[in-house]
């Protein structure tokens, strides 16, 4: 029953080109927005669709199949835990983020999809 415990699987649309960053430990971290869709329909019958917007962070093996097969307006599916990191901005105010750390990235689509 652990193995469910702060579990995260989305599937979307990459929002932009993913970050990359080689680190002095020779390790890599990918990062990107990932745009999920919810639709419905109002009280009027109308379909609706909500978007809600996730940042992923990738690390090691991860981040390097991000750097090669992901880019924006790809469809993917994430598997990962939700991480949840503080920094101070430069006026002193405290600030909370709330990540996607993928252990998993699966690569949605067809073969032609650019």
């Amino acid at each position: 029953m652990s193995t469910i415990k702060n579990h995260v699987q989305l599937i979307g649309n990459v929002g932009q080109e993913p970050t990359i960053t080689n680190l002095e430990n020779g390790k890599k971290v990918a990062r990107f927005s990932l745009a999920t869709n919810v639709s419905y329909k109002d009280s009027k019958g109308e379909k609706q669709t909500d978007t809600d917007w996730h940042t992923i962070v990738a690390w090691g093996k991860t981040a390097e199949i991000v750097e090669k097969y992901v880019g924006k307006g790809k469809e993917v599916g994430i598997v990962g835990k939700l991480k949840t990191r503080t920094y101070t901005t430069d006026d002193g105010n405290q600030r909370y983020v709330t990540e996607v750390v993928a252990d998993e990235i699966l690569l949605l689509g067809g073969k032609n999809d650019q």
